[in-house]
């Protein structure tokens, strides 16, 4: 069905399109100057080709440079985060081991990561300086940050615009629409930033760079190596020449990209790919539902825009009630003339300015205050339930028994790690530490440092020990939570001074029901060969023991001189008895704890004691 308008340059017609959802038929007008008119493909190709505006081309373009934007950070985001991982050999390189990238220039460019450090510590770590990168924009333009840079909310971005049946038509349009429950994540910002001045750093669990590095370190990326290498072993094997040759190419060309030096295995793996893929899924239903609803940096970044300067204007007289807006928003903000335009919950994506065919939107600087909502609608009183909650929160969940009673044994933390008060304070659970581990050693907890700590990093001996020469974790770890040591200041394997001590993690203790020497008169020397330390720690002794005939047999049983262990994990990790080992690694005598200590240091001669 065609009708014709007046209003623009020459005749004009428009046409019913089932594929731009516009309630009552598309209203985008067709130029045609005066000649017969032209059938168009409508929907996306018409939307702005034949706009009959200037400003609509120009926003467009704009629109184009914004989804450049998010592709390339996107692409540079997953970039860094494969070649956060050393990919040679720790014995064979000399001096000061460095990666050549890092993917920690994102989370120290993160204001929510520096406000919580500055908060928890009443310091501000060296390279969170960057954050001011992302602030001072944000004080001009508004939450750019969340439409053209965000890793997280570019995947949502993506994965909203996919079609589904429960958003279609006038459904997708009211759903775009401004909702209460978009104050969540303004009380959860709360939240966050009081448990964080009172020295919690729970925050890091719910910030959207942490929980992209997070969950694509430890689960995504482990599963796509793990089905990559599947898939290669299975052509490699096949009859078929050309399926093998294939295999060969692609190896040659995934191997020290996508596919990983070795193969990791993380716990919890599986449920923090889980989480990921649920916040990532539930975009089909909710566009950008992690942006509006959950996430606390779009808060703290919504709070900022409150003195920009950039803002939308909007020019009723021009609107005809074509709905465009609401229907690509992502913000849901109501950028619709006749509703108040939220600027803390606008995302700079400009679908809306683009789409508008009678420019009844623009974005303008100094924009007239008439038609929008500068601040967050937030009531007094639930912020201050919130804050209340936040004041809580660390009480509660260091009452249980962890932290300050019952310390798990195993809990054991990376070299340069900070005493554990400082390290949950800082921490924030991104999980670089454990990518970079060359021989997978680090693990997300769930339980071990109590609910406070979950997904903090923990060293499990049984699966890979601490390397002697290797100091990586605390290279990527953006907020200081582990130190950045060098190899000589470690001291495993040759401390640069004799009367220096070496950073400990832990101790190690031999269960001699378990140990083949001790309880079932076999020779195993394997711990005391994979020691470390120099001088080593695990000493063996011969031993004349009676075997189960009765016969004498002699056999060298190992010791452990815990002055000189470091709790590396090289031993439990050796072990050849399986399930439970007979020599195992506790937190005790580690170097960043005065109190769990096994040993007392001898008082100097002359000291009264």
């Amino acid at each position: 069905m065609l009708s014709v308008r007046a209003g623009l340059a020459g005749s004009a017609i428009t046409e019913s399109c089932a594929r731009c959802h516009c309630p009552g038929g598309c209203k985008l007008p067709i130029l045609t100057n005066g000649r017969k008119p032209r059938r168009q493909r409508l929907g996306r190709a018409h939307r702005v080709r034949f706009s009959g505006t200037e400003s609509a081309l120009s926003y467009a373009i704009l629109r184009r440079v914004r989804r450049l934007s998010q592709v390339a950070f996107l692409l540079l985001f997953l970039l860094l985060l494969v070649w956060t991982e050393f990919r040679g050999s720790l014995h064979a390189a000399g001096g000061d081991i460095r990666l050549p990238s890092a993917l920690r220039i994102f989370l120290e460019a993160d204001p929510l990561v520096a406000l919580g450090n500055v908060l928890s510590t009443r310091a501000l770590y060296r390279g969170l300086l960057w954050a001011l990168v992302i602030i001072v924009p944000t004080l001009f333009l508004g939450r750019f940050f969340c439409g053209w840079i965000c890793p997280l909310g570019t995947l949502s971005h993506f994965l909203g615009n996919l079609r589904s049946d429960s958003k279609r038509g006038r459904r997708r349009i009211e759903s775009n629409r401004y909702q209460r429950w978009q104050t969540f994540k303004y009380y959860l910002l709360v939240v966050l930033l009081v448990a964080a001045l009172f020295g919690g750093g729970v925050l890091g669990i719910f910030d959207p760079i942490s929980l992209a590095v997070r969950s694509l370190a430890v689960s995504i990326l482990p599963a796509t190596s793990c089905s990559l290498n599947a898939l290669l072993n299975w052509l490699s094997k096949s009859p078929a020449t050309i399926l093998r040759s294939t295999a060969d190419a692609l190896g040659f060309l995934l191997k020290g990209t996508v596919l990983s030096f070795r193969q990791p295995y993380f716990r919890q793996g599986f449920f923090l790919g889980v989480i990921f893929i649920a916040i990532l899924a539930l975009n089909l239903r909710i566009t950008r539902f992690w942006c509006r609803a959950l996430c606390p940096l779009g808060a703290l970044l919504g709070l900022l825009s409150r003195w920009s300067i950039l803002g939308l204007e909007k020019r009723p007289g021009q609107c005809e009630d074509c709905n465009r807006c609401l229907l690509y928003c992502q913000g849901g903000d109501d950028p619709i003339p006749g509703s108040d335009w939220r600027k803390a919950e606008c995302h700079l994506c400009l679908n809306c300015v683009a789409e508008c065919p009678e420019s009844g939107i623009q974005f303008r600087f100094f924009p007239g205050r008439e038609g929008m909502t500068e601040t967050a609608n937030l009531q007094r009183r639930k912020v201050l339930t919130s804050a209340g909650a936040g004041l809580a929160l660390l009480p509660l969940l260091r009452s249980a028994t962890g932290l300050a009673a019952e310390r798990n044994a195993r809990l054991i933390r990376p070299p340069g790690a900070l005493d554990e008060n400082a390290f949950l304070a800082r921490c924030v659970r991104c999980g670089e530490c454990m990518k970079v581990c060359p021989n997978n050693a680090l693990h997300p907890t769930l339980t071990q440092a109590g609910l406070e700590g979950i997904w903090t990093p923990v060293l499990v001996a049984r699966i890979g020990y601490c390397e002697p020469s290797c100091v990586l974790c605390g290279q990527v770890c953006p907020t200081g939570a582990i130190w950045e040591i060098a190899p000589r200041e470690k001291a495993w394997a040759t401390p640069a001074d004799p009367n220096a001590k070496p950073v400990r993690v832990g101790t190690a203790f031999y269960d001699h029901g378990r140990c083949l020497p001790w309880a079932m008169a076999t020779e195993c020397i394997v711990c005391e060969e994979w020691c470390p330390t120099s001088p080593k720690a695990i000493y063996l002794r011969p031993a004349e023991v009676v075997d189960s005939q009765g016969r004498m047999k002699k056999v060298r049983q190992p010791y452990l001189d815990p002055e000189r262990c470091v709790g590396c994990g090289a031993c439990e990790f050796a072990c050849p008895v399986q399930d439970r080992p007979a020599i195992y690694v506790t937190s005790i005598g580690e170097s960043r704890s005065p109190s769990n200590q096994i040993l007392l240091s001898r008082p100097k001669p002359g000291w009264r004691t």
